[in-house]
């Protein structure tokens, strides 16, 4: 879990460089292609089938998918990177808020109030991260990093339901990445596509590699460790976000940023226990 934490930040950094010169369409397009291309040798030389039994459930899983991943990489493009990370990693706050919204449509007489407080608790983390941002007139990088996590909790809890359906793992990511294959082809139609230089290349060529082994690292580690355990190393990426950022992009970082950090950091971790103690199997995030 380290190492994918490490992997999905370093990705965050090619997409970072790469984003002046292609769309955050384009990345997705060639993201998605190398994990389509990857996936199918797998299972080729593997064994296995990509024949799926419920496509109507792969399509709502790579909609909310494909559209939280172009967001992301939109808001990593505008935003300081540990920022853009830790709007994204919000996803757990918003699964504790559907969680509970949940309770109370289904009419339960109460509602968790520690679940209540690691929600709120995680939206005051996101004003102080987002205080410096918004002085910086990067108001919609901002909500494009606030939107991705909301729809990356959608994603999550559809490859919960996924997986109860008895899909395997590698099935769930490429259909994912046939989706983001798509959406990016779409996008580059109406966008336009960037020049193609060997630096540019090798930099989409990073963002597939990268994101490819972190997830099946992250896969790996979610198959064979704790729940909880995985979780709280997951927030390392947003450590390693903030130090590329600082070493590599001359971000600063403040001291309202870094206490908004640590807050949406123990919210997500207080909201995952939560979840998983008020319904199980919780949702694991599996990663974009």
């Amino acid at each position: 879990m380290v190492g994918a934490s490490l992997l999905f930040a370093t990705m965050g950094v090619c997409v970072k460089l790469a984003a002046p010169q292609y769309s955050a369409g384009e990345i997705v397009f060639y993201r998605s292609l190398f994990g389509a291309v990857f996936i199918s040798g797998w299972v080729a030389t593997r064994g296995g089938s990509l024949r799926t039994p419920v496509p109507t459930m792969h399509f709502w899983r790579s909609l909310a998918g494909v559209i939280s991943l172009a967001l992301w990489f939109y808001a990593i493009g505008r935003l300081p990177l540990g920022t853009a990370m830790t709007l994204n990693y919000m996803s757990s706050v918003w699964m504790a808020l559907f969680l509970i919204g949940g309770a109370v449509m289904l009419g339960a007489d109460r509602v968790d109030g520690r679940l209540v407080a690691a929600v709120l608790v995680g939206f005051v983390g996101v004003a102080l991260v987002l205080r410096p941002t918004i002085e910086q007139e990067q108001l919609w990088g901002a909500l494009a990093g606030l939107l991705s996590g909301v729809l990356a909790a959608l994603a999550y809890l559809q490859v919960t339901a996924l997986g109860r359906s008895g899909e395997p793992g590698y099935r769930i990511v490429f259909y994912f990445s046939i989706g983001g294959v798509v959406a990016g082809a779409g996008l580059m139609a109406l966008t336009g596509t960037g020049v193609h230089d060997v630096s540019g290349a090798l930099l989409l060529l990073a963002v597939g590699l990268l994101a490819t082994l972190a997830q099946m690292m992250m896969t790996q580690a979610y198959a064979v460790g704790h729940t909880l355990s995985n979780a709280g190393l997951q927030y390392l990426g947003i450590v390693f976000a903030f130090l590329y950022g600082v070493l590599l992009f001359g971000e600063t970082l403040t001291w309202s940023a870094l206490a908004g950090v640590v807050l949406i950091v123990g919210a997500g971790l207080s909201a995952t226990l939560l979840s998983a103690r008020l319904a199980r199997p919780a949702p694991t995030q599996t990663p974009l």
